[in-house]
């Protein structure tokens, strides 16, 4: 006979398991990865469109499932580690099999090496990032910065020639010998150490938010009537943006070296 259960005193949770504001944030997780692999579903069938689309929505949900959990204060060390396989495989493994599909398997060898460095260092930044959540000197996020590019905008960068396929059909847009080394560009921008925005510390000034809400109506109409020219040109905007990032990086980084240290600072060491 199988020994009977031990009794739970009344009035104490079981000690493991997640609570119950947990699962909306942890689900909106789950169903970014469900995208993320729907994405090589339609990559094998030759459906570009709906392939990409699915890498997109996955970057959508990635962006939703931390702000529901802070929203829910149900954060937990399962949801931060659920997040991070969900981003390795939907932002780092769908676009390397996509790309490598839609134009690098026409170079087997080198092309197959550049979907391999795209999936493995999205994985290795987003290990990175992983082992340095809980260092107390984080210069680029203090400054609200990211280091390298996130993966959810690596994605993109590497879907960009899609994009501009999309729009132009040109054929030298899918010649291996251009995305190849674009695809390992894109995957060095991603394990860089180079600052770049976040885009949620950035504080608009009370005089331009309305403008700043026009700006964002004309985005989203552009986006409903031509969606692949406003991804291209989302995309680029990305681009053209990072060295003004490492720029204001710098200043910040020069300003902090210049500032007068505490009078903790200043006092010798004690014997």
């Amino acid at each position: 006979m199988r020994a009977p259960l031990p009794r739970r005193p009344l009035g104490r949770r079981p000690v493991g398991g997640l609570p119950l504001r947990s699962v909306a944030p942890n689900a909106v997780t789950a169903l970014a990865l469900c995208s993320g692999l729907s994405g090589i579903r339609f990559a094998i069938s030759g459906n570009w469109e709906l392939a990409v689309v699915m890498v997109l929505v996955a970057g959508v949900l990635d962006g939703l499932d931390g702000r529901v959990a802070r929203m829910l204060h149900g954060e937990s060390r399962f949801g931060a580690e659920l997040d991070s396989l969900s981003d390795a495989i939907s932002f780092g493994v769908s676009p390397a099999l996509i790309v490598y599909l839609w134009s690098l398997n026409t170079l087997p060898r080198f092309g197959w090496m550049a979907a391999l460095v795209l999936a493995v260092f999205c994985a290795l930044r987003l290990a990175r990032f992983n082992a340095a959540i809980d260092a107390a000197e984080q210069p680029h996020k203090s400054a609200g910065f990211l280091t390298g590019v996130p993966a959810p905008a690596g994605a993109a960068l590497a879907l960009l020639p899609l994009f501009l396929w999309f729009v132009t059909e040109e054929p030298i847009l899918r010649d291996p010998r251009l995305i190849a080394p674009w695809t390992i560009f894109v995957a060095l921008l991603m394990v860089s150490s180079i600052a770049t925005f976040s885009w949620t510390s950035l504080r608009l000034r009370r005089n331009i938010r309305f403008e700043a809400i026009a700006v964002v109506v004309l985005v989203g109409a552009a986006a409903v009537s031509a969606p692949w020219q406003t991804a291209a040109a989302a995309g680029v905007a990305y681009l053209l943006a990072i060295p003004f990032s490492v720029a204001s990086y710098g200043r910040v980084k020069r300003l902090r070296a210049g500032a007068p240290s505490g009078p903790a600072s200043s006092s010798p060491p004690s014997a």
